[in-house]
């Protein structure tokens, strides 16, 4: 328990900083952006690489890819559920909805908990995979149809899709190495050491600014945005905890870490999803910002409980 309040403890202060600077006036939303992209495209694709090359991936992807798939289908299963047949909301809609229920903030937040809590980062490769190879193409093939947009979803674009993210990459280059046995040359692993350390404050940093200069959320959101909440930090680490325990049989530090991951934030991709498609785009915003203030105390409280 004392090493969970220690990592929670780093994570706060950093994100604090950037909360702090942001108030001053010192940090500004283009701070935000720089910080996101370069994380996104330099630090963190090297972290992952360089990591998942030291650890035995079989053995996570085993127990965290089942219980990340499974929490996941249950929790679209529930949201679409009540969109369409409560309150009935059009098929673009109840996409962007399920996004916002079950697509967990993985990379900005996920990164740094699974690095000070769960003492890996390549805790977050599973739930990353799932997100990126069947829930996100799944549902942007969903919105092409039901938007009428003029660029529909064929194999090509899901292949484009797939080159163009650096993460999924730098995901798939470092299970590659992990299982064929290759170790990085130590004249290489040094700068990408270093380069790699940028990632976890980065995107702390990152997330302390949105937390000052972000939106509100919409006072007038009601059930829709209560359902979402609970089922993105409540349900969804339920299912993924039960899978875990009485399924998969998951010893604890397991057991924590696929809770854990479940219990993450939306993402904020999902914001751009839904602001490209222009459906659901106040909805989606809600959710992540009420999601992620209040995941503060739903993964404390997950980690105080099972660690």
């Amino acid at each position: 328990m004392q090493g969970v309040l220690s990592g929670f403890f780093v994570i706060g202060v950093v994100v604090g900083v950037g909360y702090l600077m942001a108030h001053l006036g010192v940090f500004t939303e283009q701070t935000q952006n720089m910080l996101g992209t370069l994380s996104f495209y330099v630090a963190m694709p090297v972290l992952f690489v360089t990591m998942m090359a030291k650890e035995d991936i079989s053995a996570v992807l085993s127990a965290d890819l089942a219980a990340s798939l499974v929490s996941i289908a249950a929790m679209i299963l529930v949201w679409v559920a009540a969109a369409r047949f409560v309150w009935k909301l059009p098929m673009a809609e109840t996409v962007t909805g399920a996004f916002a229920s079950a697509y967990v903030n993985a990379g900005n937040l996920g990164l740094p908990i699974a690095t000070y809590v769960l003492d890996s980062p390549t805790r977050v490769v599973p739930v990353m995979l799932t997100q990126l190879l069947f829930l996100q193409p799944v549902g942007l093939a969903l919105l092409d149809l039901s938007t009428g947009t003029e660029v529909r979803f064929t194999v090509r674009a899901f292949v484009g899709r797939f080159l163009r993210n650096p993460l999924t990459i730098a995901t798939l280059v470092g299970v590659l190495l992990s299982v064929r046995g290759i170790r990085i040359p130590a004249l290489l692993e040094a700068p990408l050491s270093m380069i790699g350390a940028m990632a976890v404050p980065g995107v702390l940093m990152a997330f302390g600014i949105s937390l000052r200069l972000g939106p509100r959320p919409d006072r007038g959101a009601g059930p829709v945005l209560a359902l979402q909440t609970t089922l993105k930090l409540v349900a969804m680490p339920l299912v993924a905890w039960a899978f875990g325990h009485f399924v998969m049989r998951l010893d604890r530090p397991d057991l924590l870490a696929v809770t854990v991951m479940a219990g993450l934030p939306t993402a904020q991709n999902v914001f751009v999803i839904a602001t490209t498609y222009g459906r659901g785009v106040v909805m989606v915003r809600d959710a992540i910002f009420v999601s992620t203030v209040l995941s503060v105390l739903s993964i404390f409280g997950i980690a105080a409980l099972l660690s």
